[in-house]
């Protein structure tokens, strides 16, 4: 068997370079790997290219590394929720592809299964298949890169759009379990888009809240095999924010 625990999680990304993609693991503030990302802060490490459903907000999560300058392009479904990362972009500063969710999501598991590619409905017509959507912008608020057209081919009568998969250099995750073999259990909603990460990178860090012996985990309930996983390091209790909070006033909707 092979012990993929590490001592800590700087140990964990001491080897992540300037330059480097990752894969990120969560949705909003939920199950992201920030042991991970604030490890990665600690050592200094820029010029990332990250990939992730969004970018975190302005103090937590990714955005940590975006406040610093640290990420030099971003692969993105949603980034509503932060300024800096706005401010970044139009200013010329970051280079954002965006890409729809779904799409994201199975350009990270085809990686993972070795697929180079595959057909979608996704973003036919649009400028996602057609191309010109605005990547960079430079000083000026001139388009300095915008997204190249893409392949299309009509299959069964409907036209689809060719979309390449994603293999970065490194995945992060968090999950809820795991054990010294790498096989992890993510705790409900936070299952999110963290198999996905897992599966694409070339070199996959868990970070898990509980560590356990091999065997002590069910394996009709593992989500992500040890088979994907290179290294575990045990984060502990982690801060878990909201981020957004909807409440109701008391009394409200009651009659009088």
């Amino acid at each position: 068997m092979i012990n993929k625990v590490v001592g800590s999680a700087a140990e964990a990304v001491a080897d992540i370079q300037d330059g480097a993609s990752l894969a990120v693991g969560g949705f909003g503030l939920c199950g992201i790997p920030v042991t991970l990302i604030q490890a990665l802060h600690d050592r200094g490490t820029k010029d990332l290219e990250t990939i992730s459903n969004n970018c975190g907000v302005d103090d937590w999560g990714l955005g940590v590394l975006l406040a610093d300058g640290r990420i030099r392009r971003t692969i993105s479904s949603y980034v509503g929720e932060n300024k800096e990362f706005a401010r970044q972009y139009l200013a010329g500063e970051l280079e954002v592809e965006l890409t729809p969710q779904g799409t994201l999501a199975e350009k990270l598991r085809a990686g993972g299964a070795g697929i180079p590619a595959f057909y979608t409905t996704a973003g036919v017509g649009t400028q996602v298949s057609e191309g010109g959507l605005p990547q960079k912008y430079d000083a000026e608020g001139n388009v300095a890169i915008a997204s190249a057209p893409k392949e299309v081919r009509s299959f069964g009568g409907a036209d689809y759009v060719l979309e390449e998969s994603l293999r970065p250099d490194f995945g992060l995750v968090h999950a809820w379990k795991g054990d010294r073999l790498g096989n992890l259990i993510y705790h409900v909603t936070a299952m999110n888009f963290n198999p996905l990460a897992a599966m694409a990178g070339k070199v996959t860090i868990a970070e898990v809240e509980e560590l356990v012996e091999p065997g002590e985990l069910d394996p009709q309930h593992i989500h992500t095999p040890g088979i994907f996983v290179q290294r575990v390091v045990v984060a502990g209790d982690v801060e878990k924010r909201i981020e957004k909070r909807t409440v109701t006033e008391a009394g409200a909707g009651k009659g009088n």
